[in-house]
């Protein structure tokens, strides 16, 4: 039995209390669960809800302000989307900023020599548990000659492309950029790059 609370850190929230869990599936990027959940009210309910593994995002820009984007089929949708270089957390006790590094050099064949945290997000809290940390890469390089990895499935069809940040933020305004991750770190970028440089 755990307990665990609403809200932030320092808010006040009532406890809500797990009676029961049932596990239905358990695979290798997230377990389906139903919880029993006592409600501040005295009352029960069952809530469905998917434990995740969490995953990592890479903003990379380089010297010309042109960000890294992805085109990348995701079959719940049946589209290929505009992404972030993105991937699993799903080697135990890595740093995440390790993990986006290795995403970023796999995805679109770059390494960067400069990276700084830009947010971390839950991006469906109403069903998931799923956190992913989202970095802001600069001073882009391509990978060593020996780097080697080979994409298959859905990434053996995927492009790599490199986006002026401006034209980016306005794919978003225009509904061409809809993967959440994907949103949230260019909005995040764009305003990190414009807030750090010098006034004109």
């Amino acid at each position: 039995m755990s307990t665990a609370s609403a809200g932030s850190p320092g808010q006040d929230a009532a406890p809500y209390e797990v009676i029961n869990t049932v596990e239905h599936f358990r695979g290798s990027v997230f377990t389906v669960i139903t919880d029993t959940v006592a409600m501040p009210d005295g009352q029960t309910a069952a809530r469905d809800y998917i434990q995740h593994v969490g995953s990592v995002a890479a903003v990379a820009v380089d010297g010309q302000e042109r960000v890294v984007l992805v085109r990348q089929y995701r079959h719940p949708l049946r589209r290929v989307l505009w992404e972030l270089p993105a991937g699993l957390r799903d080697v135990d006790d890595e740093d995440p900023a390790l993990t986006a590094a290795r995403e970023l050099a796999e995805e679109a064949g770059l390494v960067a020599a400069r990276w700084e945290p830009l947010l971390t997000l839950h991006n469906s809290p109403g069903y998931s548990n799923e956190q992913i940390h989202i970095y802001l890469a600069q001073e882009l390089d391509g990978v060593d000659d020996g780097f080697e990895f080979e994409r298959v499935f859905e990434e053996s069809t995927m492009t790599t492309h490199l986006v002026p940040l401006d034209e980016a933020i306005a794919m978003v305004d225009r509904g061409e950029i809809t993967n959440a991750t994907t949103v949230a770190g260019l909005l995040a970028a764009w305003r990190r790059l414009r807030t750090a440089a010098p006034p004109a």
